[in-house]
């Protein structure tokens, strides 16, 4: 059974935009990954951050986690540069602090509730979770880089459903009962994956 094609297709030679329209079909969880402020940064100190969809877990053994900032970004060399930051996990009701971070520029913070984590990152109030990392080494990926870090601190905060990034828009898992069913799935997965 074949399955039909509803969009690019990518080859050897794939545009940027086929790319984009091909693995956008890919649901991303949204994050804010922050950064303690350094005098050294041309900012006076002011803490870094910005809104990422490319964080994912690497290792436990080591605990290392990774995210993929583009080698265009301003926020990034402030972030390389502290050599620590935190991975805030986005819940669905926070669309707006996502779009805040989202953004070249301006004071990021302004109105934004938070609290210094042990390594100095901003942790911001509300999220999901978060995970407080050193920076453990930056590898090459294109017109990305792929910072990797070393996990210090993973804390869970709440309940709730996370933000979601679908095909270029933000969304979430449905209120009504398929995020129960989703969730016995799941543990149902994870069961037979671990038998």
């Amino acid at each position: 059974m074949s399955i039909p094609l509803v969009g690019p297709t990518v080859t050897a030679a794939a545009t940027a935009d086929a790319m984009k329209a091909v693995l956008s079909s890919y649901c991303t969880g949204v994050a804010v990954v922050t950064a303690p402020g350094t005098d050294g940064d041309g900012h006076g100190g002011r803490p870094a951050a910005m809104a990422v969809q490319s964080f994912s877990s690497v290792s436990l053994d080591p605990p290392l986690v990774c995210f993929c900032p583009a080698r265009t970004s301003t926020t990034w060399p402030r972030i390389r540069a502290a050599g620590a930051f935190a991975v805030n996990v986005l819940a669905a009701d926070q669309l707006e602090l996502s779009r805040r971070f989202a953004v070249t520029g301006g004071d990021k913070f302004a109105g934004v509730s938070w609290r210094p984590g042990a390594n100095g990152a901003p942790l911001l109030d509300g999220v999901l979770a978060t995970v407080e990392c050193v920076l453990e080494d930056v590898l090459d990926g294109g017109d990305h880089v792929i910072a990797l870090g070393r996990v210090t601190a993973a804390t869970a905060h709440r309940d709730g459903a996370p933000l979601l990034y679908f095909r270029r828009a933000y969304g979430r898992v449905p209120d009504s009962g398929a995020s129960a069913s989703m969730s016995a799935s799941m543990a149902a997965a994870r069961s037979r994956s671990e038998a």
